[in-house]
């Protein structure tokens, strides 16, 4: 229970945090500043519950995880499910506080591809940019918390890694690479986000399922 209740914790802290950054305070801090909100909201949960549940804050994370040899069956399931309830939970109080001015939702800072992609970039281009950032982030986490690599830095990587993943694809997607960020915000969009929301669970997952396969075989060889 207190793994799950940590990684309830540290989803919510990302999606209220993170996606926080860009409905509240996008105008004044720009592509950067939302970037650097989400590598910040993982490096500080990495650094306060990561000794309690690893801190994996994603599904994807979690599965890649899994696929890698580094997690056990019987957590898997329990972990998702924290994740989401997490994001949902924050995208709920981000509901709330958004709308406490008469203000509308907007996109919410849901993903988006075609018409609804910041740059409208195709479905297959979202769906490999999502696949392909998903795979570099575990590949970082899955090589950053190996047991010969150096102690003690493995949250800075991660935190840093998905900093420069959004720098690079907010543009395009808005950024997924994370299932339990984007079922949260779809959610409450709703009307299109989600008949889209399959490309921000399948895109991640393969990335991570690759990565998870790759991790092993190098660490074998």
């Amino acid at each position: 229970m207190k793994k799950n209740l940590a990684e309830f914790i540290g989803t919510f802290w990302l999606v209220f945090a993170g996606c926080g950054s860009a409905i509240l305070a996008g105008d004044h801090i720009g592509l950067l500043g939302i970037s650097l909100a989400f590598g910040l909201t993982v490096l500080t949960i990495a650094y306060s519950m990561g000794h309690i549940s690893g801190a994996h804050l994603n599904p994807a994370v979690t599965i890649g995880l899994w696929i890698g040899g580094r997690f056990q069956s019987k957590d898997v399931l329990p972990y998702i499910i924290s994740q989401i309830l997490g994001g949902i939970a924050a995208a709920g109080l981000l509901y709330v506080i958004k709308t406490g001015n008469g203000s509308t939702i907007g996109d919410f800072a849901a993903n988006g591809y075609g018409d609804h992609s910041p740059g409208h970039y195709s479905m297959m281009t979202c769906f490999l940019t999502e696949m392909v950032m998903t795979f570099m982030f575990l590949m970082i986490i899955l090589g950053s918390t190996y047991e010969k690599a150096p102690a003690g830095f493995a949250g800075i990587a991660i935190g840093l890694a998905l900093t420069l993943i959004h720098l690079v694809s907010i543009p395009i997607t808005n950024t997924s690479v994370n299932p339990a960020r984007s079922i949260s915000q779809a959610l409450f969009v709703g009307d299109w986000a989600l008949p889209q929301l399959w490309l921000f669970i399948v895109a991640p997952i393969a990335g991570a399922v690759l990565a998870g396969f790759v991790s092993k075989m190098m660490k074998s060889e």
